[in-house]
């Protein structure tokens, strides 16, 4: 089992924490709002960045049971939900 791990996922944690990190520095002594503004962008980024690219096959394959099925319904859910 994976638990997630793929290409999409790992850029997507790296742009992230990158982005934090880049933010964090750019407050240090004195803050630089330029160089906070680039890292909270790279951070918001991060997410679409991994979806685009799990959704471009980078990302992980669901699990078997896990998700959508010809109906539409999550077979682990009840339709009275």
């Amino acid at each position: 089992m994976s638990h997630g791990s793929s290409k999409a996922s790992w850029t997507a944690v790296l742009v992230c924490l990158a982005g934090i990190l880049i933010g964090g520095i750019a407050l240090i002594p004195a803050p630089n709002w330029v160089l906070f503004t680039i890292g909270a962008v790279m951070t918001l980024l991060a997410g679409p960045i991994g979806l685009i690219m799990s959704r471009a096959g980078l990302g992980a394959e669901r699990a078997p049971g896990h998700g959508r099925t010809e109906q539409g319904v999550d077979e682990h859910r009840s339709t009275l939900d």
